[in-house]
């Protein structure tokens, strides 16, 4: 049984993309973005900005009660005076600490006090600068040792590439900042440590280390330094322009066949063009010059394996798998210049980059698709839950274990497999202890997943004749509105939804 309660409050300060905001980044990074913000130190406290830049509250009262929206902090500066302004972020960076943008491109660090106790709740500004372009939070951790205080921050923002003539036009820059304050002296909170990543997709996920030691990434495309420290090199855009060059070649996979797409180069003819296939190895010649040639991945049926060239002027390679089945991380052992491009069913999977940048390793998580992200412990990292077949597993990272980085610590049983019928789903979540997954679509519905349970009546399937022991449930709860919804976070016995003007709150009852 579901228990569904709405309050009215003072209108989200909700940033819609712009007519120059057209790209899939830009919709991926802004246009999804979560306007309510969850506690994760004190369950049951959520946020939101309102359009008068004030920072509101609501907290559990009762089993099934919110308190009135509470004013705990108002931005200085207004917010509708800026016409290039990006969604105002937070982030809860401990049980005292906050981080905030106003979505201007200025960055506040933010003493609380402890939240959990309004006698010594008092939000106060520690720290504010413009740091230049408008960006939004995505991760930021307080980091505290017998010296020095610090928060380390890690931004986001979506920039015109000016020499990017065949893509987007845009690049996806994520800016680690760590602000610190030495105790024994008096000065004030201060950046002592920029860096700077570049990358051509917004990703799925991106976390600082606990230790604030490194980050780790999940991303369709790599991301790359291009400034360590405070240190800029002079030809620094040369070496994006370099870095993110379009890739030599694309290719694609089923679990029968492999398709490689190159561009070739102007009034090409099949003359031109002599390929090679080998059972394990592939040589490309392209108007007698060396393309492509190394060992596969895997074997293929070389005998079965065609060429032809395209209408638009491209040479597509067909590769029969011997070994169906077999997902292939790489085409061409060792080759890195040609890019992996999900077919209709994985377009929106994780892409195959998981980055961990303090060694710089790359983890290939192949064709799992990526649903979300969710904080089990305040003190790790964020959990990201990947699909496994119908199946959706839950990791948890650890940074100091290298030989053991990944902790599975859930399953949520075929909810892979529902979750890829449901089109229009815009958020996704989970209890923290794991108890049910909840999604949402952008108007109105509400899906929430739990885990299965014992039955209490002895249960038949009837296809098979056996026992059923347990019995996994889907409920669906409508909201009262048309407004769209802007927000949704998940407690362990609650939904919190976010339109416009209300949030709604729905106690999950997980004794029924």
């Amino acid at each position: 049984m579901l228990y569904l309660q709405g309050w009215s409050m003072p209108a989200v300060a909700e940033v819609k993309l712009r007519d120059d905001q057209y790209t899939l980044e830009h919709m991926h990074a802004f246009g999804m973005y979560n306007y309510l913000h969850c506690d994760s130190w004190y369950q049951d406290s959520v946020y939101y900005i309102d359009t008068l830049g004030r920072i509101m509250n609501l907290t559990v009262m009762l089993d099934t009660a919110l308190g009135k929206p509470r004013e705990v902090f108002r931005l200085p500066t207004d917010l509708t005076a800026c016409d290039n302004r990006l969604c105002a972020s937070i982030h809860f960076s401990s049980s005292t600490w906050v981080t905030l943008s106003d979505g201007t491109g200025r960055l506040y660090v933010i003493g609380t006090g402890e939240r959990g106790n309004s006698a010594s709740e008092k939000w106060e500004i520690m720290f504010n600068e413009e740091l230049g372009d408008p960006f939004i939070i995505i991760h930021s951790i307080s980091l505290l040792n017998a010296e020095e205080h610090s928060i380390a921050t890690l931004l986001l923002r979506i920039e015109k590439e000016e020499l990017d003539m065949k893509g987007s036009g845009f690049y996806v820059s994520l800016e680690w900042v760590t602000i610190s304050k030495k105790n024994k002296d008096n000065k004030k909170y201060e950046i002592i440590k920029h860096d700077i990543l570049r990358g051509k997709s917004v990703p799925h996920y991106a976390a600082i280390e606990p230790d604030g030691n490194g980050l780790m990434i999940v991303s369709y495309k790599s991301f790359t330094f291009v400034q360590a420290g405070q240190d800029l090199e002079e030809n620094m855009d040369e070496d994006i322009s370099e870095k993110i060059k379009e890739p030599l070649y694309y290719w694609q996979q089923t679990e029968d066949d492999l398709t490689v797409t190159i561009r070739l180069p102007e009034d090409s003819t099949k003359e031109d063009i002599q390929i090679q296939f080998l059972p394990d190895h592939i040589n490309i010649v392209l108007k007698d010059h060396q393309f492509l040639e190394g060992k596969l991945y895997s074997s293929i049926d070389h005998e079965s394996s065609t060429w032809i060239i395209k209408e638009s002027n491209s040479l597509e390679i067909s590769l029969i798998k011997k070994n169906e089945g077999l997902t292939w991380p790489e085409l061409v052992i060792g080759d890195k210049q040609g890019e992996l491009i999900r077919d209709s069913a994985q377009c929106a999977a994780i892409a195959e980059r998981l980055v961990h940048l303090t060694s710089e390793e790359l983890v290939n998580l192949g064709s799992n698709q990526y649903l979300f992200s969710v904080i089990v412990d305040p003190k790790e990292m964020p959990c990201f839950c990947l699909r496994h077949d119908v199946d959706a597993l839950l990791w948890q990272p650890h940074s100091s274990k290298q030989d053991d980085m990944w902790e599975h610590i859930a399953t949520f049983n075929a909810l892979g497999y529902v979750q890829a019928s449901k089109r229009d789903k815009k958020f996704f979540a989970c209890a923290p202890d794991y108890s049910y997954a909840a999604l949402c679509e952008c108007l109105r519905r509400v899906f929430i997943y739990r885990q299965p349970a014992p039955m209490s009546t002895v249960l038949y399937n009837r296809k098979e004749g056996r026992q059923v022991g347990q019995v996994a449930k889907q409920q669906v709860a409508s909201l009262e509105t048309n407004d769209p919804i802007l927000g949704f976070q998940a407690t362990n016995e609650r939904l919190f939804v976010l339109t416009t003007k209300n949030l709604f709150l729905i106690k999950v009852n997980t004794e029924n």
